[in-house]
């Protein structure tokens, strides 16, 4: 196995170009240090983008964009996302502990494409789309609903590079969170993660719905019968029950060394109401000002 190391987006994609196939991208290296010695797959040439800083950062312009290779700790405490994007520091910091942290990059936990990807379900309710570079094609951009194919695997191709995640302007009306349940508070994948992006008009009428879940099927994935379901409904004890039996219909959860499907459909319902309920407190205390 060859080592190289890029320092520029350009020389990436030279390297990507050269080996196509054969080429394994390496940043934290949080989840591919703890594959490779496990034989999950095969590399010709590891490819380290560490040192690439063009992917470090977010940039606000019509909306916001989160360089590949932002770590977790940097999207937790980044004041660019306060109250319009919470969802996602909430999950950045619930990325295991405070070194997967500080190593760990949204590139790299998008990419690695798992069930359980905290990350992947705010970024669905905002509406990313996944930024990517090839030097034969050059810029594209997918919905990450449609980069996610399936467990580990993604719609990048193998000379591509992914540059960043593009979140449009958000409702500043609206309000979002991301809950994750586990067996302890930190360092843990989830057992379940639910986001969800809540607008309500002034008659506390849900006029946009945005849910996405962690961990209970293959990939991550949005909830859009029960998004189409709530439009329009008041959050009553009823609505919120029917949007709870709604979303277990939508998700087949497995048994699995962290919890039974069983568990999972007991507590998703529960998690959803939670979600609901306290993004529209938020925003009833702000309509109140």
């Amino acid at each position: 196995m060859k080592f190289r190391r890029a320092t520029s987006v350009d020389e990436a994609l030279e390297v990507l170009d050269q080996g196509a196939d054969d080429v394994r991208l390496l940043a934290g290296g949080t989840d591919v240090m703890i594959q490779l010695p496990r034989g999950e797959f095969k590399v010709g040439t590891l490819l380290h983008i560490e040192p690439i800083k063009e992917l470090v950062g977010l940039q606000a312009d019509d909306g916001i964009f989160i360089g590949s290779l932002t770590t977790h700790r940097e999207l937790a405490g980044c004041g660019l996302l306060a109250n319009t994007h919470e969802s996602i520091r909430t999950a950045a910091g619930l990325v295991g502990g405070w070194q997967t942290q500080i190593a760990g990059t949204i590139g790299g936990n998008i990419c690695n494409a798992s069930p359980a990807s905290d990350l992947a379900a705010p970024l669905l309710v905002h509406g990313a789309n996944v930024v990517l570079l090839s030097k034969k094609r050059g810029r594209r951009e997918l919905a990450l609903e449609e980069f996610l194919l399936g467990r580990r695997a993604i719609a990048r191709a193998p000379d591509e590079l992914v540059a960043g995640f593009k979140l449009p302007p958000q409702n500043r009306e609206s309000k979002d969170i991301y809950i994750k349940v586990g067996r302890r508070s930190a360092t843990e994948v989830a057992i379940v993660g639910l986001a969800l992006r809540l607008t309500l008009t002034k008659e506390q009428e849900v006029s946009d719905v945005r849910i996405a879940v962690c961990a209970a099927g293959p990939i991550a994935s949005r909830a859009i019968a029960t998004e189409e379901f709530l439009s329009g409904q008041r959050l009553s004890k009823e609505t919120l029950r029917a949007a709870g039996d709604r979303l277990l219909s939508e998700y087949s959860p497995i048994d699995d060394v962290r919890a039974s499907a069983n568990y999972r459909c007991s507590v998703l319902p529960r998690v959803l109401e939670s979600a609901l309920l306290q993004c529209q407190a938020a925003i009833s205390a702000e309509q109140g000002e």
